[in-house]
């Protein structure tokens, strides 16, 4: 069965190398994926502390307020809220920069890859989504 388009040959042997830098890629892409699911998940995390950081100020400072930490509500008072909220933002930030860092680590190495693996194949394998 031939997959390139009539009276166009494939004359690029793939050798074991290459195939081990195209499977790299797929992983590398796959990784990616997963990066910015997460990504999406951390910075909707972010919204809703943001949210709820403007909605606190609403509140009168004595009414207890349920706090959700894990999968238990502990009542609180607004400032231990806020307290507690803060630093939760804090950890949501700094993961999304950990997480920013990697997905740029992934994209050099996707794109020496892509240079690498056109320079020898050209038209002959596509990596583009």
């Amino acid at each position: 069965m031939e997959l390139l388009p009539e009276g166009q040959k494939n004359t690029t042997k793939v050798t074991f190398e290459d195939q081990q830098k195209i499977n790299e890629f797929s992983k590398l892409i796959m990784r990616k994926d997963a990066i910015e699911q997460e990504l999406n998940i951390q910075r909707q995390e972010k919204d809703y502390f943001d949210d709820v950081s403007l909605e606190l100020e609403l509140i009168d400072e004595d009414e207890p307020i349920k706090y959700k930490v894990g999968v238990i509500f502990l009542h609180l008072k607004q400032k231990e809220v806020v307290e507690q909220l803060e630093r939760d933002l804090e950890s949501t930030q700094a993961r999304i920069g950990e997480l920013e860092s990697e997905e740029e680590d992934l994209d050099s190495q996707l794109k020496e890859l892509k240079s690498i693996l056109y320079a020898k194949f050209g038209d002959n394998i596509n990596l583009e989504r």
